[in-house]
């Protein structure tokens, strides 16, 4: 019934991003993707965000970056990275500014929320949404799309987190194991510098891949979306 539920809940946003101008309009009308999809057709759309905080309702987004996947394969050609303006009186970005390295004046000369949001929605067109703990992502953008629109960001989604958390046994939980640098070492990826939207975002990309090779290894049968949400 939850499943069920989420997808009423997903209908309704659709229905009311529909009526947007713009690409939240547009996205609506697209639809999400079917749950059945083969994972070697799915169409998904890796992203990382940066932020003052972990806290929706009370932090700011500043950066975005995203890349597309594409079956099997990473699409360069359609990746991308944004900062994003930071609302008029907005004490700035603090402390934050330590771990991600985007200051006051380069946040400042990024694009408005709204602009970005637009970027986001037509990036991700008929595509799922794919990063590692995912409701940090879901939950700023959606955030967002409530601000323009007064409707949550319906979208479906891939955790990389969660698919890390499956491929242990579930009494084993090894500290630290689910992050997503430890997470792409268990799969002889390689380091990146963090807390780069963009290259998060392929970090992302390059381990869900490697994730989906060993779980259609491990299966008798074919991996569809909803097998990986």
């Amino acid at each position: 019934m939850a499943w069920f539920g989420k997808e009423r809940g997903r209908t309704k946003s659709l229905d009311r991003l529909s009526t947007q101008p713009g690409a939240l309009g547009v996205y609506a009308a697209a639809g999400l993707p079917d749950p059945h999809t083969p994972a070697g057709d799915l169409r998904l759309l890796a992203i990382d965000i940066e932020t003052t905080g972990l806290d929706p309702d009370r932090d700011i987004l500043l950066s975005i970056g995203f890349v597309p996947v594409d079956g099997y394969a990473i699409t360069l050609a359609g990746a991308r990275s944004v900062r994003v303006r930071p609302p008029a009186g907005h004490a700035g970005v603090g402390a934050s500014a330590t771990i991600h390295g985007l200051t006051d004046d380069a946040v400042e000369a990024g694009i408005p929320a709204s602009e970005a949001l637009d970027v986001v929605a037509e990036a991700l067109t008929g595509r799922v949404l794919l990063a590692h703990h995912a409701p940090i992502e879901v939950g700023f953008l959606s955030r967002l799309c409530r601000e323009v629109s007064g409707a949550e960001l319906p979208c479906r989604v891939v955790d990389t987190m969660e698919l890390a958390r499956r491929a242990y046994p579930p009494h084993i939980n090894p500290p630290g194991a689910l992050r997503l640098w430890a997470a792409r070492e268990r799969h002889g990826l390689p380091v990146y510098a963090a807390h780069d939207a963009l290259l998060d975002a392929l970090a992302c990309a390059e381990l869900y891949l490697a994730q989906l090779a060993e779980i259609e290894a491990r299966s008798d049968r074919p991996i569809t979306v909803d097998r990986l949400t």
